[in-house]
């Protein structure tokens, strides 16, 4: 009977550990879409890894590529959390995004844990299955 209770309880706190992360992955995710939405391109940089930084050099070099390759991603009517699998130290959160046309667009955010902080590794478009609002 312990040990069935030891099973359990292990089950139970993996369980709860990994609705913490993957809640914490989505509020990191939300919290960039909202900089956007504010034009806060330098809020939105700090939740880019090390490399997208590296990347794009500037805050304004990279919030200038998401305004004109991701309009949807910038000013999104609506947001939705599809699915989120974990492979390896990497998570990956697939994304419905909807623009002001009513029009759906699939993502994948890959997330990588950077000292305790999850950060935004890279943002991929991936085939949808024609969505609209």
């Amino acid at each position: 009977m312990l040990k069935i209770f030891a099973i359990c309880s292990a089950v139970i706190c993996f369980l709860s550990s990994a609705s913490a992360e993957e809640a914490t992955v989505q509020n990191v995710i939300t919290a960039q879409i909202s900089a956007f939405k504010k034009d806060d391109v330098v809020t939105a940089f700090t939740f880019a890894s090390p490399k997208i930084q590296t990347l794009f050099g500037s805050p304004e070099n990279f919030g200038q590529m998401v305004r004109k390759s991701y309009p949807m991603v910038w000013r999104p009517t609506e947001v939705i959390f599809v699915r989120q699998k974990a492979k390896g130290g990497t998570v990956y959160q697939e994304m419905q995004f909807f623009d002001t046309s009513g029009n759906g667009h699939s993502f994948v955010y890959e997330m990588i844990d950077i000292a305790g902080t999850w950060k935004i590794n890279g943002v991929f478009k991936i085939k949808n299955t024609e969505v609209s609002a």
